[in-house]
């Protein structure tokens, strides 16, 4: 005789849509009267529903799901009424339990789909927007291609979000990212004419001069009326600079000692149980990783300041450390640790969400001039190390091995950084004077601004309030209170500026985010849901 137990059934999600039924402690449930089905077997769940309530076939589409959200809340409402009857102790238990398995998917779908009819509502006032284009790929080996979006309206609100994750099987070349973007756009049914720029990564398919993503993407604009900028995410470019100050000779040594340290167990843990024995002022050194931005001063400051404990260990260990005893090369080491100390600083202040153009372009203006400060400074007779800490702690440490005089070379590879800086961020260089105009309208002669706006900037000039409120309030705040017949054309600039990315630090953290949901023991999570999360999430 056939066992129903054994063969397996399981209760169908797509019956609570079709049919009006949940799952509630391994019962089938009808939510209309709430009688169970003995077997959990379709033609019994559909035979029940036309029999019985087949007059909730008028209801289609997302009328059909609020009905059936309607339904699931009266039957919760009836189970706690019950509870604070019979054992009210007990109510919060109750209360979060579950109506089914996939009651926790379905409620991050719904969320999902609110924050995105909600996005899409805002897109409609939007008068100016940009997007920020990103591409990883997740431990299934699919591609994952981000695309956030920052839009402005007439307000002057700034709304900054996810407009897709796009999940590619196939090539990534910067025809199909261009695709994948146009088809995000379409879908939310923005206007191509008000897109005003695209920022990435640097990656060849995203900024080939033919065929990349950027290039597409300004041609798609122009091709619909308005006009677009490329832009070369400003933290990617800081961290690329960052890498021109190589000292290999430095490098090398620390890095091998790091892992000679870390690399084994019992090393490692015999390096922290002696650190703890003498109460050295940190625990362990740490790991270097390319990739993490911040990961190469880090390590080389923990190493910096354990100089010595490890020295000893090393001596313990039979593997000296020769360098430690060169004050030339303990000269260097400091002096890469503190100008990556200072670059680690510059790469903190341009993180962030809802960072401005101008805000990012501001810190990256004042670090270039630092560098200035430097190379003046350390080209000194006598150099000045008051910015150099540690460097200035080596050259007193060895007095007499005239340290001072290598000065000058580091002040030769701060010049040639410097360049680099200059050399890379020519995108940014050539919107400087929008920039300034935005963020300084009142020290920029209107003979230099563009001629549609001078009119209205001498007005600007003109009007003392104006000019004491812009010293009082936020610069938002400033041009949201501008009369918009007076200033239309400068009020103009202002959206189209707040609606740039200046970086791509919302992707980058986004795919952290990625990496963490899509983990090892997850990579069979589907991108639908994971596009669901990550939408939560940002």
């Amino acid at each position: 005789r056939r066992k129903v137990d054994s063969e397996g059934r399981r209760f169908q999600d797509r019956w609570k849509v079709e049919y009006f039924f949940t799952e509630i402690e391994n019962h089938c449930v009808c939510l209309i009267c709430q009688e169970t089905v003995a077997v959990y077997k379709e033609f019994n769940v559909k035979r029940h529903y036309q029999s019985r309530h087949s007059t909730y076939d008028k209801l289609t589409g997302h009328d059909r799901s609020e009905k059936l959200k309607q339904l699931e809340a009266v039957l919760i409402e009836c189970v706690m009424k019950m509870v604070e009857n019979i054992c009210p102790e007990k109510k919060q238990e109750f209360a979060n339990i579950c109506l089914a398995r996939n009651t926790v998917a379905r409620r991050i779908e719904e969320i999902s789909s609110d924050i995105k009819r909600q996005l899409t509502s805002k897109g409609v006032d939007f008068d100016f927007f940009s997007i920020a284009c990103d591409e990883s790929t997740d431990l299934s080996d699919t591609a994952q291609l981000l695309i956030f979006m920052r839009g402005v309206d007439d307000e002057m609100n700034v709304t900054e979000e996810l407009l897709d994750l796009q999940s590619l099987t196939d090539q990534t070349r910067g025809k199909d990212l261009f695709v994948s973007v146009s088809s995000a756009i379409d879908d939310m049914k923005l206007p191509w004419n008000k897109v005003t720029g695209i920022i990435t990564d640097g990656a060849p398919a995203m900024v080939g001069e033919r065929s990349g993503l950027s290039t597409l993407i300004c041609n798609k604009v122009i091709e619909e009326g308005g006009k677009a900028i490329k832009l070369h995410c400003i933290i990617h470019q800081q961290v690329l600079c960052a890498k021109h100050l190589k000292y290999d000779h430095v490098m090398k040594p620390v890095l091998k000692t790091i892992n000679f340290i870390r690399s084994k167990a019992l090393c490692h843990r015999q390096f922290k149980q002696f650190l703890l024995d003498i109460q050295a002022e940190y625990e362990d050194v740490l790991y270097h990783n390319d990739v993490r931005w911040l990961s190469r001063g880090s390590a080389l400051q923990r190493f910096y300041s354990l100089r010595k404990e490890i020295g000893e260990f090393l001596e313990t260990k039979g593997q000296p450390m020769r360098e430690l005893s060169d004050p030339i090369w303990l000269a260097d080491l400091g002096f890469l640790v503190d100008i990556t100390k200072h670059l680690n600083v510059l790469n903190t202040s341009l993180q962030g969400k809802d960072a401005a153009v101008n805000q990012l372009y501001s810190h990256l203006k004042a670090f270039g001039t630092k560098l200035q400060l430097f190379i003046r400074q350390l080209s000194q007779t006598q150099p000045n190390t008051i910015h150099f800490s540690a460097l200035q702690e080596i050259m007193n440490s060895f007095p007499q091995d005239n340290i001072s005089a290598q000065t000058s070379r580091y002040a030769a590879d701060i010049a040639s950084l410097a360049g680099e800086f200059k050399r890379r961020f020519q995108d940014f260089a050539a919107i400087e004077k929008e920039i300034s105009l935005f963020s300084s309208p009142f020290s920029v002669d209107p003979e230099d601004a563009p001629d549609q706006l001078q009119l209205e900037l001498i007005e600007l000039h003109c009007d003392s309030e104006l000019r004491s409120r812009h010293q009082q309030l936020s610069l938002v705040n400033f041009y949201r209170q501008l009369d918009k017949r007076r200033f239309q054309e400068i009020r103009t600039l202002a959206k189209k500026m707040l609606s740039l990315f200046g970086s791509t630090y919302m992707c980058e953290k986004t795919f952290s985010a990625m990496n963490f949901n899509k983990n090892r023991v997850r990579t069979r999570l589907s991108d639908s849901h994971l596009r669901d999360i990550l939408r939560i999430k940002t």
